[in-house]
């Protein structure tokens, strides 16, 4: 790091043993990435008027080349094992180390690129027998269950009716597990 790490406790006394382990996490962080030039933790305990539950709260603001910043608060609602201050402190690294990792993954290109889901219309229905028909793009039929549909009711749908749907290997071809009305 360019800029020596900055630890700040805010409402407890500052602590050899709290001080020694962020040290510790941060020097782990900075071999896992270089770049960072500088690093400012900030660690607050929990309020003093509890008397037992208490969490604390870890703040890590992180500044790599190029003004470009990780910042983690790792503030968790009801993680109890967050009243024992290591934990907090490990499971705030942890949050930096994988925005770190996400950052580094975009720069080199490797992030991976979810396909839409398939569109298609339903092609027929067979209300009584509980099932239907969509075509796929390809002019593919896909069967589907009445409860495949998710976010309409079954008996108001008919043909023509655009739909996105996720497709499966069914027993006799391609079935879709789960049917979205479009619109």
């Amino acid at each position: 790091m360019e800029h020596p790490l900055e630890i700040v406790f805010e409402g407890m006394d500052p602590s050899d043993a709290v001080r020694t382990r962020i040290e510790k996490e941060a020097d782990k962080l900075e071999r896992f990435h270089q770049r960072i030039t500088s690093c400012r933790v900030a660690i607050t305990a929990p309020d003093k008027h509890k008397s037992k539950g208490g969490l604390f709260s870890v703040r890590i603001h992180i500044t790599l080349p190029g003004n470009q910043e990780v910042n983690v608060r790792r503030n968790p609602d009801n993680n109890h094992a967050h009243e024992d201050a290591y934990v907090a402190i490990r499971d705030a690294f942890n949050a930096a180390r994988r925005q770190l990792q996400d950052r580094d993954r975009k720069l080199e290109g490797f992030v991976k690129h979810h396909e839409g889901q398939p569109h298609g219309a339903i092609a027929r229905l067979f209300y009584f027998e509980g099932y239907g028909f969509i075509e796929g793009e390809d002019g593919s039929d896909i069967f589907f269950d009445k409860h495949a549909v998710v976010d309409a009711d079954f008996d108001k749908l008919e043909p023509g009716q655009k739909v996105r749907y996720v497709a499966v290997s069914g027993d006799k071809g391609p079935q879709a597990s789960t049917v979205h009305v479009i619109g």
